[in-house]
């Protein structure tokens, strides 16, 4: 299973971005996917998540200003951000959970980087 992240660039405080992440190559339904974040020396934290039937669930920190979305008939999950800061600045991950076996397992995308500048 192959996970692609994109949409990530420089923006500037205020601003806007939308990031996507395909799913590619597995056998079985995707269940839930989330979109995790992670800075240099720091842990790697979770921006928001959303299950297959669409219940989202999200970080306090960007409650209100990011909308998690999927298309499951594309395998594709988006998050759109708004009303970007600079503390939202990092290296955007997403990750996505599905049947491999005998016993669901955690796929992980490379990241997209995302800038702010203020």
């Amino acid at each position: 299973v192959q996970l692609q992240a994109s949409g990530g660039g420089l923006v500037q405080a205020g601003g806007s971005l939308r990031l996507s992440c395909s799913v590619s190559g597995n056998r079985f339904r995707i269940n839930d996917m989330g979109w995790y974040r992670q800075n240099p020396g720091q842990q790697r934290e979770l921006v928001a998540s959303i299950t297959y039937e669409g219940l989202t669930n999200y970080a306090d920190s960007v409650k209100g200003r990011f909308t998690i979305s999927r298309d499951n008939a594309k395998n594709t999950m988006y998050l759109q951000m708004n009303s970007l800061s600079p503390e939202d600045a990092a290296v955007y991950v997403c990750k996505a959970n599905s049947l491999a076996a005998s016993s669901f397992v955690d796929y992980w995308g490379q990241g997209t980087l995302v800038t702010v500048s203020s």
